[in-house]
């Protein structure tokens, strides 16, 4: 477990070729175009289950039906796109148009989901380590899938690859130099979470604990939380030991490849920030937290047994709140109102 504080907090961007995260929130009706079944997903008050005033729990498992908060990512994006493509965007609206990602979980899906509901063809990378149920849950959303690579790296260089010889549509949930407009617009979707967050708590929290791979969803829920609460919370980003990519981006001062084992959370187990969310959370964050694997594991019967089952990558700051010795080092103490996001169905 390492803990450092942000140097940059209100400073100066990390990544000048990259903007900060969105906080236009006009646009997330179109939310409603492409999903017309779209609620908003429970605030659950677990603070049974740790030694603070109050655990406020956002649970994304039932998102849109797709089991995670990146529901809100890609499948935005398209629907922004058949918006703009159409006045009354229908099931032919992108008919023609390809979109491709590689995905080594739920952001394929939200693509997969959004392309088929307009019309669009969908084709996602998978490296050889994916399970192949994760492959049949994306073709029952007529998605292609492809395996390519050893890990997710290579995958998405495939998919960027076949991007370029096919003239298809990128659509990643990270952004790099040169590839900013669509993440950007991806991370904005994701605010619709920390939008009903800021409206389901009773009071604002001391402190925000945000699991990070990318950090995309870290990102946009910070950016969004300094809106509605200013500098009060404490805003905490939690990563795997094995892939600290923006706590030594932060570190380091510009951005960084953090390598290492692999990691049992799985989806936060990035060794590259996406660039928007580096900008973003240097920004907005004020401490930077890495968490075992060993410690996460232990943690989750104690929040399936809550009700809040999960997976490692889902329940990584929910687990940072329960573990003695972070919240010891991150100051969390008996009077705390923390907010964590549960952000996927167990794997």
């Amino acid at each position: 477990m390492k803990i450092i504080s942000n140097p940059f907090r209100n400073g100066s961007k990390l990544a000048d070729q990259a903007p900060y995260p969105s906080v236009e929130t006009v646009r997330l009706g179109r939310h409603r175009s492409f999903c017309p079944d779209f609620e908003p997903t429970p605030l659950v008050d677990a603070s049974a289950i740790a030694p603070v005033a109050s655990l406020w729990v956002k649970d994304e498992r039932p998102r849109m039906g797709l089991g995670s908060f990146k529901a809100l990512g890609a499948a935005y994006v398209i629907a922004c796109q058949a918006n703009e493509a159409s006045d009354k965007p229908g099931s032919d609206t992108l008919k023609g148009r390809t979109y491709v990602t590689a995905s080594a979980g739920n952001h394929g899906m939200s693509m997969a989901a959004g392309a088929r509901v307009f019309g669009a063809d969908a084709v996602v990378y998978i490296a050889e380590t994916v399970p192949e149920s994760f492959a049949e849950r994306l073709r029952a959303q007529n998605a292609q899938v492809v395996r390519a690579g050893v890990d997710y790296a290579a995958s998405m260089e495939a998919a960027n690859l076949a991007a370029q010889e096919n003239g298809w549509t990128l659509l990643s949930d990270s952004s790099w130099d040169g590839y900013t407009e669509l993440p950007h617009l991806l991370m904005e979707g994701y605010l619709q979470m920390a939008v009903e967050a800021a409206e389901q708590c009773p009071e604002a929290p001391t402190h925000i604990l945000l699991q990070a791979g990318v950090g995309g969803m870290a990102g946009a829920v910070a950016a969004y939380a300094r809106v509605v609460w200013g500098d009060e919370p404490q805003i905490i980003v939690v990563e795997p030991t094995s892939a600290p990519a923006l706590q030594a981006s932060i570190e380091a001062g510009h951005c960084v490849f953090a390598d290492g084992p692999d990691s049992i959370m799985g989806r936060l187990d990035c060794k590259e920030p996406s660039l928007i969310a580096l900008n973003g959370l240097a920004r907005d964050a004020d401490a930077f937290l890495t968490i075992s694997d060993t410690d996460v594991a232990a943690q989750l019967p104690v929040m399936a047994e809550a009700g809040l089952e999960t997976s490692a990558s889902g329940g990584a700051g929910i687990a940072a709140v329960l573990n003695d010795a972070s919240r010891t080092g991150l100051e969390i103490g008996p009077d705390a109102k923390v907010l964590c996001m549960l952000t996927e169905q167990p794997a």
